[in-house]
């Protein structure tokens, strides 16, 4: 990231970014897309210094017929040392499959976790059970893991804040449904170190999001890690992220789940590819302008965005891959560049100022700055 030196962090909780763009994004896209491009994307990702990268789902084909050809993908891009590769498993058996893969593959999550969604029209419509059908299903979950030796757990909701059939949830039913699964742990002599909140329509605002991790430090502080899958269906979740960032303190960490240009979407919500996703683009750079080290290249994921547009046939949601980072050092625009008014133009920060070749330009001598002169005559910092 050439020229740009953000401030140092302080205050923030350790931030983990999880990039779910082939899962989460490609359920929602066409299944006629082909195993080379996916495993092209998947290897490209792994180039950009992302920790964390979800590769598909182990369910059936018959209703979610985009990962129908999981294994070949799985088997056929190269994974890189240091980069997690995951993937999502609904049932029983959709783990027995992923577990084939392990390695390269690992466990999504570091702890056993429980889970309750607090939308019963959601889970009926997206894994054919029901809420009530998951409470009953909580004590052999945790006495699986008490079996397997488990040192800790994470509990969890989905659907958290709202449902488009049922509307808005409250605070106290969240509460009721984590108290729940906390005390079964408890019980089992299992501690709780994480949490997981789910919001697969859209629902969240800032203001709630601050006011639930709130409650579960107050209630449980010995809860230090919180993972948000928080999908933008009306362009909140970086707000919400944002929010996330300044409620927690430095003894948390902070699991965002984001895709590649906000991709994503899911078929039993009711708002398709529109449920989309806090670009993971957009994210970098906000923590890098933070001060928060990612260790991600955004050039090269920005050049990944592009990709992921050409690979589905369309435009995705991102904002940075489209205006680009903001300028520093000797990515400072020309100051007597012409009119940049379409999109393909704005790409000049990637691909040089041949895009905008032929552009109105009325400025009849080179505009010249004595504040441009200082800022090039200083030392430039290290990005």
């Amino acid at each position: 990231m050439t020229g740009n030196s953000p401030g140092t962090s302080t205050g923030y909780p350790q931030i983990t970014i999880v990039e779910e763009g082939m899962r989460e994004g490609m359920q929602i896209e066409s299944a006629s897309i082909c195993v080379r491009d996916k495993i092209e994307l998947i290897d490209e990702l792994s180039a950009t210094g992302l920790r964390n990268i979800v590769v598909g789902s182990f369910v059936s084909p018959k209703w979610t017929p985009q990962m129908a050809e999981i294994d070949a993908i799985v088997s056929g891009f190269t994974p890189v040392p240091g980069v997690n590769y995951t993937g999502l498993a609904l049932n029983e058996r959709g783990r027995e499959r992923m577990r084939a893969y392990m390695p390269p593959l690992r466990e999504l999550h570091p702890y056993p976790r429980t889970l309750v969604h607090v939308c019963d029209v959601f889970v009926r419509r997206n894994t054919n059970r029901s809420q009530q059908a998951e409470i009953e299903a909580l004590p052999a979950a945790v006495d699986r893991a008490v079996a397997a030796g488990a040192a800790h757990a994470g509990i969890g909701v989905n659907a958290a804040w709202g449902s488009n059939w049922l509307g808005e949830f409250s605070l106290d039913q969240r509460m009721d449904l984590l108290r729940r699964q906390h005390r079964l742990w408890t019980e089992a002599g299992i501690g709780v170190r994480e949490v997981f909140i789910g919001d697969p329509m859209g629902w969240n605002l800032p203001d709630r999001v601050e006011q639930q991790l709130r409650a579960i430090r107050a209630e449980w502080p010995e809860i230090t890690r919180f993972h948000l899958h928080l999908h933008n269906t009306r362009g909140t979740a970086p707000i919400s992220v944002y929010t996330a960032l300044r409620t927690l303190d430095p003894a948390c960490e902070l699991v965002v789940d984001t895709t590649i240009g906000g991709m994503g979407g899911c078929p039993y919500c009711g708002n398709g590819r529109l449920t989309g996703m806090m670009p993971t683009e957009d994210l970098v750079d906000l923590l890098a302008e933070l001060g928060i080290p990612t260790g991600v290249d955004l050039d090269r994921l920005i050049e990944v965005v592009v990709h992921a547009e050409q690979v589905v046939g369309r435009e995705l949601y991102g904002h940075v891959s489209k205006a680009g980072p903001r300028p520093r050092g000797d990515r400072l625009y020309p100051m007597d560049m012409p009119f940049v008014e379409t999109a393909a133009e704005a790409q000049h920060f990637r691909l040089g100022p041949q895009v905008y070749s032929g552009a109105l330009s009325p400025w009849k001598e080179p505009i010249t700055s004595p504040a441009r002169d200082e800022l090039e005559q200083k030392p430039r910092a290290r990005p």
